[in-house]
């Protein structure tokens, strides 16, 4: 029997996160293009400054219905031929509205880029709103809201918004309204915001994909036909409010009687992707809590096996040039109802372990190789890369910014990433919601000491 040699791995390749090509159309939209050789399939992300901050009092979530509205139905196609035409195009067509504005996502073979496009820029151009459609819509999101009361995670999460943020402020109300707010939106509402604040001249458009296979004119012949006809009048850019935020230690119980879990979240509100300190406090919270083997994970699931995993993140909130945005920093998971006490005791140990002994340098290595390491698989499809760039766009960021960001991680020390760990979590400044049975643990938390402790009930 005759055997093929094996094969032998390559030379490894020098990578780096892509920068694009940016340009402005006549009609004032910024585009963004980054061709990704072999990426057949082409992503592009619509940057739409349209904040839930504009959103008019008593209409929370008419962000969110202009978004998913933006398919259904142009002057050209009604919502069924829209949704036909994407269909034969191979191509999806999604929008989500957040407090930085609303985000159109396509998704497209090269082959078809064209066409897909021109249903966009109709989307962007001309979307028609109708009342039927929008009257659906807003029953949809009103059928959605039990199911995201019911879910222990999605409670938490409204519940810590509502605590760390003033009354006043959106950042504290649900990001897709209430049951009482998206009741008021009608199809006047969703037109009035779009008119007040979709516009191209304050648009940037993201296209990524394998770029070269396109016709004559390449990408910006594509783009002008299509995008290019949108039109909009130039306004002025809207102030954002400032964040403020009450951090101060407490603990909120939402009781669920009967429950044989218990949901965590424990936050505060911290530096943003502006602030110098943004690389060593993604790797120390990293270390802290990013993967199955860091240290949140080693203490509560394998030697006390009290869940099946804790994570710490940093998510940005809302990111500005001159520093006044912001990121919410937490720790969240589930542990058995029984042991909510003791697994609150652990980790406040974990976190008081941490500011008296630091990280270690292999923590700091794992989390380094992690991080940088494995980034050239996180960004193999075009998509990946696309949502990046338009993160960076929304987020008032310069193009090379996650290349640079890279570097930054690989140069970070131990004792930098501790201290920037220490002060994203500090054990005495946290916000502490709990979704259980306010029965059994409200009076082992109360034990701990971790702050004063109240319970709510209901939505």
């Amino acid at each position: 029997m005759e055997f093929h040699p094996r094969p032998a791995g390559g030379a490894p390749k020098p990578w780096a996160f892509p920068t694009p090509e940016r340009g402005t159309l006549s009609n004032g939209l910024t585009v963004l293009s980054c061709h990704r050789p072999g990426q057949e399939v082409v992503a592009v992300e619509v940057d739409l400054r349209a904040p839930l901050d504009a959103e008019p009092e008593g209409l929370d979530g008419v962000a969110t219905i202009m978004a998913r509205a933006l398919s259904e139905g142009t002057d050209k196609h009604t919502a069924e031929e829209f949704a036909a035409e994407l269909e034969r195009c191979g191509a999806t067509l999604d929008a989500n509205a957040d407090h930085a504005g609303v985000r159109v996502s396509l998704e497209v073979p090269v082959s078809r880029l064209h066409k897909a496009l021109g249903l966009l820029a109709d989307a962007l151009r001309a979307p028609a709103f109708p009342d039927s459609e929008i009257e659906r819509l807003v029953a949809n999101r009103l059928d959605e809201i039990p199911h995201e009361l019911a879910n222990p995670a999605r409670r938490a999460a409204k519940e810590l918004s509502r605590e760390l943020f003033p009354a006043e402020a959106r950042m504290s109300r649900p990001r897709q309204g209430t049951e009482e707010t998206v009741r008021r939106i009608d199809a006047a509402a969703v037109r009035a915001f779009y008119e007040a604040h979709v516009r191209p001249a304050t648009a940037t458009a993201v296209v990524v994909g394998d770029l070269d296979g396109l016709r004559d004119g390449g990408v910006e012949a594509a783009l002008a036909e299509t995008l290019g006809g949108w039109t909009g009048a130039v306004v002025d850019s809207r102030a954002m409010p400032p964040i403020t935020a009450d951090d101060t230690g407490r603990v909120v119980i939402v009781d669920r009687p009967g429950a044989v879990q218990t949901q965590l979240l424990i936050g505060r509100v911290g530096a943003d992707r502006h602030d110098r300190v943004w690389p060593a406090q993604l790797l120390g919270v990293y270390c802290l809590g990013g993967t199955l083997t860091s240290r949140l994970d080693r203490v509560l699931r394998e030697e006390k096996g009290y869940t099946y995993g804790v994570r710490a993140f940093g998510h940005v909130l809302r990111s500005a040039e001159d520093g006044s945005g912001a990121a919410l920093l937490a720790i969240s998971g589930s542990v058995a109802t029984d042991v909510t006490g003791p697994a609150l005791a652990d980790l406040w140990q974990v976190l008081r372990t941490l500011a008296a002994e630091g990280l270690t340098d292999e923590e700091r290595d794992v989390a380094v190789q992690n991080l940088v390491g494995v980034a050239p698989l996180r960004y193999e499809t075009a998509q990946a890369v696309a949502e990046t760039l338009a993160d960076q766009v929304e987020e008032h960021l310069p193009d090379d910014f996650q290349g640079r960001l890279y570097a930054q991680l690989a140069e970070t020390g131990t004792v930098e990433a501790t201290a920037a760990a220490v002060s994203a979590l500090p054990a005495d400044r946290l916000v502490t919601v709990l979704v259980g049975d306010a029965s059994q643990i409200a009076d082992p938390v109360r034990e701990l000491g971790i702050g004063e402790v109240k319970v709510v009930t209901g939505g």
